[in-house]
């Protein structure tokens, strides 16, 4: 089930906060629940992808996104990640969560996110998403026109292009070895 009362919890903290430019963390302080827990004890896998987005959403709202997307009726969708898990987070264990926005191109942002226990990382997120409207992909440079800034993405690092460049090589739709 999603954690809808900690993303509201997350909304409504963060409703006040300082605006946030794209390129700068959102931080967020959360609590490994025992409903969050695999059948070895420690955060499932697929609830640390859903936890990520009670980093993402409140960054939205902060850097104005969210006001956009409602006003012009668009949507915002996931279209690709990798994570590297590294630490365990078990029940009841506190960690913090750095999200930002690290650039983009002609139609996706790619976002970093992480998660830590005091200054050991646990995992780490790259993430591309798409804004949508009924028309399809809406290019980035248009939504960044639209909450007041530069079209320009950031430089991203060597790292993450690499990334993109290798996922785009990757068959779609995925190739069955026996079809049989």
């Amino acid at each position: 089930m999603y954690p809808l009362i900690r993303f509201v919890k997350e909304m409504v903290k963060f409703r006040n906060a300082p605006p946030l430019g794209l390129d700068e963390f959102h931080i967020s302080t959360h609590i490994c629940w025992p409903w969050d827990l695999d059948p070895w004890i420690e955060l499932n896998n697929g609830r640390t992808l859903t936890l990520y987005d009670l980093g993402r959403i409140p960054m939205a709202q902060r850097s104005g996104l969210i006001h956009i997307l409602r006003e012009k009726k668009w949507g915002i969708t996931v279209a690709g990640n990798t994570t590297r898990y590294r630490r365990r987070i078990k029940m009841f264990d506190r960690f913090t969560m750095y999200s930002r926005v690290v650039g983009w191109d002609h139609r996706f942002f790619y976002m970093e996110q992480s998660m830590w226990k005091g200054d050991e990382c646990c995992n780490h997120m790259l993430l591309r998403s798409a804004i949508t409207s009924a028309k399809g992909i809406v290019p980035p440079a248009e939504v960044m026109a639209a909450i007041g800034q530069s079209p320009d993405s950031p430089e991203m690092a060597e790292w993450i292009r690499a990334w993109i460049a290798s996922d785009a090589e990757r068959p779609w739709p995925p190739e069955i070895a026996a079809k049989a």
